[in-house]
């Protein structure tokens, strides 16, 4: 009895000698993880929020077997990370040159449309009868319509100039369908490729 009562006392201290050993090496590879994302994660969370949920999931289920004392998963998961983070690293740049690229052509689309829509206003606006089919409710929207894109636009221009690319385009895209709308609603001809957002 005392025989396997020692075995069984040798292989516990065996075993806990094997987690204390790969506890050092699981809090450094944790700890460059954390770093890694940490320099990264701002930008992850605003250019591709999926995929920094994905490897904030996986840091976190690697700090919890850290804590729970798994050393072991602990080091194996975080030993992972890296190259999660690097993948994240390159979707962020393709995420940015595809809203960038994105940006140029609204950029020098938008303001076109808005200033045809200007000009058909101020056209409607002096003459003395509205063209069949445009009522005066039909009009008022479209100015007031025309106003609000003429902010937007501003704003959208504003989160660019700030480096907020994703917030530039969502209002790009905003203006965009607000401003072909009134073109259809004052009989004006929508340029080809102007139907919808980007």
């Amino acid at each position: 009895m005392r025989t396997l009562s020692s075995l069984g006392a040798l292989a516990l201290v065996v075993a806990l000698a094997a987690c204390s050993s790969q506890q050092e090496p699981a809090q450094a590879a944790l700890k460059t993880a954390q770093d890694a994302y940490g320099a990264v994660s701002a930008e992850a969370q605003r250019y591709v929020p999926d995929q920094a949920r994905t490897v904030q999931a996986s840091l976190t289920a690697a700090q919890d077997a850290f804590t729970k004392g798994d050393y072991a998963a602990a080091l194996t998961q975080a030993q992972a990370l890296p190259a999660q983070i690097t993948a994240l690293g390159t979707a962020i740049s393709a995420k940015k040159a595809e809203l960038t690229t994105a940006w140029t052509g609204m950029a020098a689309g938008v303001p076109k449309l808005v200033d045809a829509v200007k000009r058909r206003v101020d056209v409607l606006g002096k003459s003395k009868h509205l063209p069949a089919g445009i009522t005066k409710e039909t009009f008022d929207n479209a100015k007031t319509g025309l106003a609000s894109a003429t902010q937007t636009w501003s704003d959208a221009t504003a989160a660019a100039g700030n480096g907020d690319l994703v917030s530039a385009m969502a209002k790009a895209n905003d203006v965009k369908t607000q401003v072909v709308g009134i073109m259809k609603s004052l009989k004006m001809q929508v340029p080809a490729g102007a139907g919808g957002p980007v």
